[in-house]
């Protein structure tokens, strides 16, 4: 495939189709910085050689690595690298791994801006949901310094500015939003993603499936999304197929990048419903990794709200090869394709977690921008339910 640079939206670029080192490097001196901190998963950091070859690069303008991101990104996470930015005094940030670092890295960047120093801190500037469903996001500060993104996984995270991170004591996972806590240029390098487990690659994928899925389904849905997500999804049908079949295949990998760089054009400006929102919980309750809470529940959102938006399911089911209508059903036979689980009980989520989940969705504004109304904890048993 060309490589390429190309202009996403709120993103000043994206650049594919060359080494992420090189790219990181380029880039770094483009943008005139000269004090770049790592952040990485621990597992990509210590048993490969992506964050050293990144490192190596950079020369003396990398001042560290942090590789001390925890899954589900917990307050006291954040409030760790935080601690460590306002040590080094980093002027850029290199996110390298998946969802995980990405969230760790922009809800820091929201604390660092709000000057929060304690996991209390996070409650003033976490995204809200009043009693009747309305959103309320606090306006936060920009942030002393941005980020750019390697990413490793198919989640997505990379095109966004909203991230999560979850208070433990609440059993809720929060989101968080500013103008500048997204990536200021995501790295597209097909192969820095084969040391991603393959179970990992492929779930993620599905949650890169969810995002385009709920985008075309909005309860508000727009024309242009439409027409990236819809291109996304079959990139991804077939892509993510290959590779399973063929995980060293470079370029279906980076087919599958391009795909979700399409599919999640939804992102922040289309409202999703709740394959996401009660996923989120799914994480935070029973800690399902979050590809997996895509597996889990996109089928069966699906089918909830199929009385609302038949037409809409239409589109999704022909772009993943189906004419049928029946988007649950085409989202199922990927998920299967792909091994990947299929119901609550497959992922470790028993009914004794539903009265939690159920609790912590109904906090999310995702959830209560579902296209069929949600009204109650009720509405969402139902939907755990059909997923069991």
């Amino acid at each position: 495939m060309q490589s390429g640079v190309y202009e996403f939206l709120a993103q000043d670029r994206v650049i594919y189709g060359r080494p992420a080192a090189e790219a990181v490097a380029e880039t770094a001196g483009r943008l005139g910085k000269s004090r770049l901190l790592i952040v990485a998963s621990r597992t990509l950091s210590r048993s490969t050689g992506v964050v050293s070859a990144i490192r190596e690069a950079l020369g003396d303008r990398c001042i560290g690595v942090f590789d001390s991101c925890v899954e589900h990104v917990p307050r006291a996470s954040v409030l760790a690298l935080a601690g460590e930015v306002r040590r080094l005094q980093p002027d850029l940030i290199v996110t390298v791994g998946g969802g995980t670092p990405m969230d760790t890295v922009k809800v820091t960047l929201v604390a660092l801006a709000e000057g929060i120093a304690d996991e209390a801190g996070f409650d003033a500037v976490r995204i809200r949901v009043a009693e009747d469903g309305t959103r309320i996001v606090p306006a936060v500060k920009d942030p002393p310094l941005r980020q750019i993104i390697v990413p490793t996984t198919l989640s997505g995270a990379e095109f966004s500015n909203l991230g999560g991170a979850t208070d433990v004591t609440r059993q809720v996972k929060d989101l968080y939003t500013g103008r500048h806590i997204g990536g200021q240029v995501v790295i597209l390098d097909p192969a820095v993603t084969v040391h991603t487990p393959d179970r990992l690659w492929l779930s993620t994928g599905i949650r890169a499936v969810d995002h385009a899925v709920e985008t075309v389904c909005s309860r508000k849905p727009q024309p242009f999304t439409d027409a990236t997500c819809l291109h996304g999804l079959g990139m991804l049908a077939r892509s993510l197929r290959v590779n399973q079949a063929e995980p060293d295949d470079l370029d279906a990998r980076l087919e599958s990048q391009l795909g979700v760089w399409l599919a999640s054009n939804g992102l922040g400006r289309v409202e999703w419903g709740a394959s996401h929102g009660i996923g989120h919980q799914l994480g935070a309750v029973a800690n399902v990794p979050h590809g997996h809470c895509s597996c889990v529940m996109l089928p069966s959102v699906l089918r909830w709200n199929r009385e609302v938006n038949a037409d809409r399911q239409a589109l999704v089911a022909r772009a993943l090869g189906r004419e049928d209508g029946d988007a649950a059903a085409a989202v199922a036979g990927l998920v299967r394709d792909l091994g990947q689980p299929g119901s609550l009980r497959e992922v470790g989520v028993t009914r004794d977690h539903f009265a939690a989940i159920a609790a912590g969705a109904m906090q999310n504004m995702m959830v209560r921008s579902n296209p069929r109304p949600i009204t109650g904890e009720a509405d969402i048993r139902d939907i755990l339910e059909l997923a069991w």
